[in-house]
């Protein structure tokens, strides 16, 4: 079975097919780059960093009449004859001592067959560029080795078939749209390269039946990115020492023998001509106009041209960016919605109006000592926001952003399906992968037959990985435990400073205590937070290395699980404290609960504790997300600038004009060491704000959006212009990423349902709309049958029962000019010349019951809904499985087609020099 791509919206590509003959090749070695030749890191191979001077390969050529191809030789992109295009670049410095290590590494490189060529920094001296080039033949043998597909044959596309009905609606359509505007989101076909492999069947590359392929030109037949990728692959197969571990240019590159390592970038992405009338310089020029502009931030992205540059890897990012980003439009239109409905009902809000006119409800002190009494109506403001998020379609919008988690997912798995087959990912499976240097040295003594390659292999008993995940688990716990004492802390404070607060001189602050204690405690967490994520990296690391994973992905895969633990944790912590503990268990006056049996525990705000959670999370929000794209874009911008002026102030700012793009290429930042972790950690944690508490927050979705539409050109940008070209790799899916969203998401219900039947007060007004309000018993639940809700809602304390901490300074007679004798507190309770001063009423216990109610049948129908959604969304769209089987077909017919027509070809031959076989088929 091969696999092969969809077309995408490139327009068809005139092709004109190369036959070309198999043949037996031997790998011939530049005269340079001979087997036995020198290496020292000193030699004839190091050239000063001058771009005029060419090599002795370029005079030979120049000698028989050849000419040169000068804008090559002036470039930086190839070697000094002009012709041989760098596929590598290798960076390490004189004065490095592991001399030995590099001479017998270079050695064995040209030993491969790979030409060398090196030159030193024109900017210092010590820094030595050593440019790798691969030839045909090495390609093509690595190639064939590695699994590489390559396109053989112009695909055959299947049309299905039409009724006639159908084809006058579609022709009624296409006449409608000539009317209509061009797709404004569309790139223009024009500016884009027509990408060969988008439109042929691809298979495995074999020099044996190189015939099949579609091979113009031997230079451009594998792109800059295949051919890094094949010399990568080269380079960690190489041995530097004698020794079975001493094998790899990671290796090379943990021990300092080599400073850096990375593919070069195809030139600038600035041009002084435009890319209108002149076309794009290169591909990177062509991603900086349509992909990394601002100008272009409401286009789609150029995926197929993103993919060949960079990789499917990053590819995949990039597309799965794109979705969720698309996919956040109608989740920010339904959650602006819910917010404009807040906006529009709030003159209608009978709760909010009795809130706002309640001018003789004195409300007790929110502190010991220091806060006064409070009039009810002085939370008008804060009601009034509280009923922007908390309304009528809060509990709609919540299952919503449920149902449109698990429709994110499904369709996302539908959306990967089709990137696979049209990058060739269908039937791609990663190679066994390579042991961990840090794991063979530790388990070099202990041996065992490996299952897949029956050769011996390191292995680490049961009981030693049995303890070092024990001890990972118990690390993992002890810094959760750390983050939980970060949010004591944080609770300590916001107990202390509501009393200072409320005795701050200025009346600004006094009468908006809570809000200020809120505010400042959000940001003071905001600040732990990105302190603790420092801690938390290294903490991951140690523990990480201490497993000793056997390989680099299972060792990715747990670092990823510890830091986003550690990540979610530390972001979330303090927003479940506010979301399901503030204000919980305080108490009531006169039996006030304290921490350590000093601090009286915080009360929410009269008007709920909802405002909280809202400040909370649009505070953590908005803060995390200017502070991560600073420093995406801010810290490489910085770091660039400060590179390029030390240059300027050591040899002048003409000098810049003259570097080569290997040299361009070195002083730009290098790609994170962990890969896209921090791009998808970011995004992970987003999408956690975006669902988790959403019902609290509507707008959470809408300020995902903008950031996400910024995020894909800042990080586009980051790509193209900041940071050194990574190496093209391959990935079929976002890996463990995906299971965390389906975590997320499950999270999600649960926490919504807790959020509408704790945090809010929907529940509460609808147990008084049936059961205590003017229409109990009518079935309604309107408006009117509100009036009364406030007063139902509030208990009423006696003054004189106050303990002596917890009695306000002020006695309340400038509320009535008489010692106040009754306050009223939020909460269920009876009077206090009741049989039971105090205890619970029972419409307490009716709204409890109510709450746990609703979460029981709210967890399980959003589950049933979600689980049905998955069951009919197919993970495979119909149209794409029946391509498949078509385009197999034709492919196994076209493979048969061209052995028969080989083999025809060989009897002739045979005939016509006489060695005809009378028992040859065909």
């Amino acid at each position: 079975f091969i696999a092969f791509k969809i077309p995408d919206f490139y327009p068809p590509y005139n092709l004109f097919t190369l036959v070309l003959v198999a043949k037996d090749v031997n790998i011939l070695f530049d005269e340079l780059e001979a087997v036995g030749s020198p290496c020292k890191d000193d030699d004839s191979l190091l050239h000063p960093g001058n771009l005029t001077s060419t090599s002795d390969d370029a005079s030979r050529l120049e000698a028989r009449g050849e000419t040169v191809p000068e804008r090559n030789k002036s470039n930086g992109l190839y070697f000094r004859d002009g012709k041989c295009r760098i596929d590598y670049i290798l960076v390490y410095r004189k004065s490095n001592p592991q001399t030995e290590k590099r001479e017998v590494f270079e050695r064995n490189i040209r030993a491969e067959g790979l030409q060398m060529e090196k030159e030193s920094s024109l900017i210092n001296s010590d820094i030595i560029f050593v440019k790798l080039h691969a030839p045909w033949e090495v390609l093509g043998r690595y190639a064939e080795q590695m699994n590489v597909r390559m396109p053989f044959r112009r695909k055959i596309y299947y049309l299905p078939r039409r009724y006639k009905f159908m084809s006058r609606i579609d022709k009624q359509i296409s006449r409608f749209r000539r009317w209509l505007p061009k797709k404004p989101m569309r790139l223009d076909k024009e500016t884009l390269p027509d990408l060969e492999e988008n439109d042929c069947y691809t298979a495995p590359f074999s020099q044996q039946r190189i015939h099949h392929f579609i091979i113009h030109n031997k230079e451009t037949f594998f792109n800059n990115a295949t051919r890094s990728r094949i010399v990568h692959h080269i380079l960690q197969r190489i041995k530097y020492e004698e020794g079975k571990n001493k094998i790899g240019l990671n290796r090379l590159l943990t021990n300092g023998s080599y400073e850096a390592a990375f593919p070069l970038h195809e030139g600038s992405y600035r041009s002084k001509n435009s890319i209108r009338t002149h076309g794009a310089e290169n591909h990177r020029h062509l991603l900086y106009e349509c992909w990394a502009s601002w100008g272009v931030w409401y286009k789609y992205q150029p995926l197929d041209l993103v993919r060949r540059y960079f990789g499917e890897k990053i590819g995949l990012y990039f597309a799965w960016l794109g979705w969720y980003t698309g996919m956040l439009f109608p989740a920010a239109f339904i959650g602006l919605f819910v917010f404009l409905y807040g906006v529009t009902t709030l003159d209608h809000s009978q709760v909010s109006k009795e809130v706002c006119q309640a001018t003789d409800i004195i409300m007790c002190p929110v502190c010991d000592k220091y806060c006064p009494f409070m009039r009810l109506s002085d939370s008008c403001v804060y009601a009034k926001v509280t009923h922007l998020f908390d309304n009528g379609a809060t509990v709609f919008f919540a299952v919503f952003m449920a149902v449109w988690a698990t429709v994110f997912l499904e369709f996302w798995k539908r959306r990967r399906a089709v990137i696979a087959y049209d990058w060739d990912l269908i039937d791609w499976e990663e190679e066994e992968e390579e042991i961990r240097p840090q794991f063979e040295a530790k388990y070099s003594k202990k041996e065992r037959m490996n299952p897949i390659s029956g050769k011996p292999e390191p292995y680490q008993a049961f009981t030693d990985k049995c303890s070092r995940l024990i001890v990972s688990a118990s690390g993992i716990f002890f810094m959760i435990c750390v983050v939980i004492a970060a949010v004591f802390g944080i609770v300590i404070y916001r107990v202390v400073t509501v009393s200072t607060f409320a005795a701050f001189k200025w009346a600004l602050i006094r009468n908006n205590s809570q809000v200020a204690t809120t505010g400042t405690a959000v940001c003071i967490n905001f600040c732990i937070i990105m302190l603790l994520n420092v801690l938390y990296e290294k903490v991951a690391l140690l523990l990480t290395n201490l497993e000793q994973p056997r390989t680099e992905s299972e060792w990715e895969n747990s670092f990823t699980l510890k830091m986003f633990l550690f990540q979610f944790v530390n972001l979330n912590s303090s927003t479940f404290y506010i979301a399901f503990f503030l204000g919980r268990f305080t108490g009531h006056p006169g039996a006030y609960l304290r921490l350590i049996n000093r601090w009286r525990l915080e009360e929410c705000h009269p008007s709920g504790c909802l405002i909280d959670l809202c400040m909370q999370m649009g505070i953590i929000m908005v803060l995390k997300q200017t502070w991560n794209n600073f420093m995406e874009l801010g810290y490489p911008l910085i770091q660039n600038w400060w590179t390029r002026r030390k240059v300027r102030q050591e040899h002048g700012p003409e000098r810049k004009i003259s570097f080569p793009q290997w040299e361009k290429d070195y002083n730009l930042q290098p790609m994170n060491a962990y890969g896209l972790f921090d791009e998808y950690l970011e995004m992970i944690l987003q999408f956690g704000f975006t669902t988790i508490f959403v019902a609290a927050f509507p707008l959470a979705p809408l300020l995902a959006l903008l950031n996400n539409i910024i995020e894909i050109r800042l990080d586009a940008y980051k790509f193209v212009t900041q940071w050194r070209r990574p190496l093209a790799s391959r990935a079929k899916d976002i890996g463990i990423w995906y299971g965390i969203l389906e975590g997320i998401g499950i999270l999600s219900v649960i926490t919504n349902a807790f959020v509408i039947a704790i945090t809010s007060d929907f529940i509460p007004r609808l147990v008084y709309a049936y059961k205590y309000g003017p229409c109990a018993g009518q079935g309604e639940a309107g408006q009117k049958c509100m009036v009364g809700y406030v007063n139902a809602s509030l208990s009423v304390f006696q003054i004189s029962d106050f303990e002596n901490r917890s009695e306000p300074e002020s006695d309340g007679s400038e509320f009535s000019g008489t010692p106040l004798k009754y306050c009223r507190y939020r909460d269920y309770r009876d009077p206090p010349h009741s049989l039971v001063p105090y205890g619970y009423t029972l419409q307490f216990w009716h709204v409890l019951a109510a709450r746990l109610a609703f979460i029981i049948v709210f967890e399980h129908l959003v589950f049933c809904i979600k689980h049905l959604i998955s069951y009919l969304i197919p993970d495979l769209p119909k149209d794409l499985r029946d391509r498949m089987r078509r385009e197999k077909y034709l492919i196994q017919e076209m493979m048969y087609e061209a052995e028969l027509e080989r083999l025809q070809k060989e009897r002739k031959e045979r005939k016509k020099n006489g060695k005809a076989h009378h028992n040859e088929w065909p």
